[in-house]
């Protein structure tokens, strides 16, 4: 029988070590050839013609403790959302806010150039996985919100928003904070744009989780979402508007009475199951020998 704390470094997912293993790769070649960055990484200037480093910049680190943190980060992190989400739903997430959150960062760099006229903003490179990370974190907060966190004791909900405050404190003391602090944002921004609007629900057919626990206001302190709440329903019609026409259309209503499945309640209930789901885990973890990892792997899925 394993010990409860053996079983923490264990039955990680076959996608999670795939892509740690990605990372530690594109570190390993960025440190023996370091050519290799100029064609990897988000170079603003260069991006055109080389557009494929809106999408290379994020699968490797550019120092060994980023790539420390973001395989252990990722292999955690995945083995709570993977079971949940499922493989090509938790692949897709990975590429969609990896590949959304440079190309802001591109947008972004360029923007300040002109603004500041300063060429570093256009030829400072940009890499890393923690834009990922950022968005895996508010998947976190969607799934277990109230699930407090080992050792620190903080709830769930409050990681993305406690990880983004450190950030943006750390930046003062620190000359290159713009190498990393635009991409936390972004990739926390488009983890829960993806989550509210995008992901699809096959339990419901809808997508998004619309529930009022979700709402971008969360992400600040109680007495700040009076204030946040007006100016993100603004962005939420131009977001969303179309989309609850077309719902309207097909029989759904987003507004009003809900269907069941469209309401708080069934993203209630889903963050539920994800929270069961994950204790079940960690108590066949606790309990039982390792075993087969696609075994656990569809035990928590047939557990959702």
């Amino acid at each position: 029988m394993s010990s409860p704390g053996a079983s923490m470094f264990t039955n990680f997912t076959k996608l999670c070590k795939g892509l740690a293993l990605v990372l530690v790769v594109g570190h390993v070649l960025v440190h023996f050839i370091p050519a290799t960055v100029t064609y990897l990484a988000l170079i603003p200037a260069r991006t055109i013609p080389f557009g494929w480093n809106l999408i290379t910049s994020g699968y490797f680190e550019l120092s060994v403790y980023g790539v420390v943190f973001s395989v252990v980060s990722l292999l955690f992190m995945g083995k709570f959302l993977e079971p949940v989400w499922g493989s090509k739903e938790f692949l897709k997430f990975i590429f969609l806010v990896n590949f959304l959150t440079y190309l802001c960062v591109f947008v972004t760099a360029i923007a300040l150039y002109y603004i500041t006229r300063l060429e570093i903003y256009l030829y400072m490179p940009f890499a890393g996985f923690h834009g990922v990370l950022a968005g895996l974190l508010v998947g976190i907060k969607q799934i277990i919100p109230d699930q407090e966190v080992l050792l620190v004791k903080i709830k769930a909900k409050w990681l993305p928003s406690i990880m983004i405050f450190v950030s943006i404190a750390s930046s003062f003391f620190t000359l290159n904070s713009a190498a990393y602090l635009p991409t936390l944002i972004f990739g926390t921004y488009m983890g829960w744009l993806y989550l509210r609007y995008l992901q699809r629900r096959p339990e419901t057919k809808l997508r998004g989780d619309p529930s009022d626990d979700f709402a971008f206001s969360t992400f600040f302190p109680e007495f700040l979402r009076p204030v946040i709440d007006p100016i993100a329903s603004i962005f939420h019609r131009m977001l969303c508007g179309r989309s609850n026409a077309t719902s309207e259309d097909h029989g759904y209503t987003t507004s009003g009475a809900p269907l069941p499945g469209s309401d708080s309640a069934e993203a209630s209930r889903r963050r539920e199951r994800g929270a069961r789901a994950l204790e079940e885990r960690l108590a066949t973890e606790r309990l039982v020998p390792p075993r087969n990892k696609d075994e656990l792997q569809s035990d928590a899925l047939d557990s959702v």
